[in-house]
Parts: C-alpha cells; sequence; structure tokens
C-alpha cells in the first residue's frame, strides 16, 4: 500500500512539474519582441503579408503592417534628456540667432521649463517643421505635445511625415480613408496632448509639421516607441 501511494505521490508531482513548465513556457513566449514574432492578422478582411525587410536596414519587422495599435509604449527620451541636441533639428535652423538662439529645436522637450523651455518657430506659415532624427529604425506608436511653458503659445494641429532612410522621400502618415491624417494638438500652454499612432510608424526620420498654431508655432513634445511585445 505504502508503494502504491508513493508512486501516486510521485505522479502528481511529476504532472504539476509538466503543468508549471508549460506555464512558463507560455509567459516566455508571451514576453517574446514582437519584432521577432510574426503578429499574424487578417487586415481589412484581405490577406496582408506578416513580415517585411525596411529599406535601407538589415532588420526584418514583423507584423507591424497590420497591428492596428502598439499594446505597450515607452518614451523615446526627449524629457528624460537622453535625446541629444543634434537629434532634433528644424526648419531655417541656420537662421536661429540672437533671441531664437534660446528657442532652438533641441528645446522641444516635455514638461520642460523656464526661459527656452520650447521650440519657437522663427516663422508662422505651413511650411514649419521639426525632425527628429532616431539613429536606428525604430517603431514609434505615439506622440506627446505641449506649448510654450511661459506664453500663451501652442500648436494646435499637425501632420506626420517619416522616413526609413534619408535618401528616401517622406512620407504622410495617413487617415484610414488614404488622406494626410490631422493630428488634434493643444489649447493651453500647459496640458500634454497624446495622440497614439494606429498603426505604429516603423522609421528612422520622424517630421512634425504645424498645420495650425496659437499665436506662435511653439512646442514641446516627446516620442512614444513601441515596447517589444506581440499582440
Amino acid at each position: 500500500m505504502a508503494l502504491i501511494m508513493q508512486h501516486s505521490l510521485l505522479a502528481l508531482l511529476l504532472l504539476g512539474t509538466d503543468v508549471l513548465i508549460r506555464i512558463h513556457a507560455q509567459e516566455t513566449a508571451a514576453s517574446e519582441a514582437w519584432t521577432t514574432k510574426s503578429c499574424k492578422c487578417d487586415c481589412d478582411g484581405a490577406e496582408s503579408p506578416t513580415e517585411f525587410s525596411i529599406l535601407g536596414s538589415g532588420s526584418m519587422v514583423k507584423g507591424v503592417d497590420c497591428m492596428p495599435e502598439c499594446p505597450y509604449h515607452r518614451p523615446l527620451g526627449f524629457e528624460a534628456g537622453s535625446v541629444s541636441p543634434d537629434q532634433v533639428t528644424c526648419s531655417n535652423q541656420e537662421q536661429y540667432t540672437g533671441w531664437f538662439s534660446s528657442w532652438l529645436p533641441s528645446k522641444a522637450r516635455l514638461n520642460s521649463q523656464g526661459f527656452g523651455c520650447a521650440w519657437l518657430s522663427k516663422f508662422q506659415d505651413n511650411s514649419q517643421w521639426l525632425q527628429i532624427d532616431l539613429k536606428e529604425v525604430m517603431v514609434v506608436s505615439g506622440i506627446l505635445s505641449q506649448g510654450r511653458c511661459d506664453a500663451d503659445e501652442w500648436v494646435t494641429k499637425y501632420s506626420v511625415q517619416y522616413r526609413t532612410d534619408e535618401k528616401l522621400n517622406w512620407i504622410y502618415y495617413k487617415d484610414q480613408t488614404g488622406n494626410n491624417r490631422v493630428f488634434y494638438g493643444n489649447s493651453d500652454r500647459s496640458s500634454s496632448v497624446q495622440n497614439l499612432l494606429r498603426p505604429p510608424i516603423v522609421a528612422r526620420y520622424i517630421r512634425i509639421l504645424p498645420l495650425g498654431w496659437h499665436t506662435r508655432i511653439a512646442l514641446r513634445l516627446e516620442l512614444l516607441l513601441c515596447m517589444k511585445k506581440c499582440m
């Protein structure tokens, strides 16, 4: 009888171990980078490739073309300071002298305070832009914007362009109708407005193009990156 009970206990222990191994394997699979796994889905009822190579890059991003929304986000580092000044440029930057030298594009950092707390465009028209070089191809999943911290100046709406290589043409981020998407921005100097990108952008270079503004084109921002999870 004792021998039978020992065998039964051993069988239960082995069964429990097998269950734990299966659970761990499932958790590990769920936590793997979604850029290394294929997120299979059917976009708009039609077959869509689950992977594609990025022009100008040796990397392969899988499933992004039909990924409706990034499940997890993290800031690129404007606010934290990890985005270096040379990564952020703007239109007519060579003309930023004198007073404007304190309001360079590298000042466009979310929640920045004090004099020179934002990017101020020297000209107020629809040909102005702010450009971010991510240094490598990344998956951008959102944009947070603010106005100037010490004056009632902000961007009310903007569009977005992107490209994976500086030799390629800029691509407008489109809405579901195929038109250039208009992102609505701020209505005061201090609140941050978040716009998520559905689907996210795969690119190295991002441009913010102001379409409307209050008093002056003034911008503080943060980019959100898609964390390595698969939906």
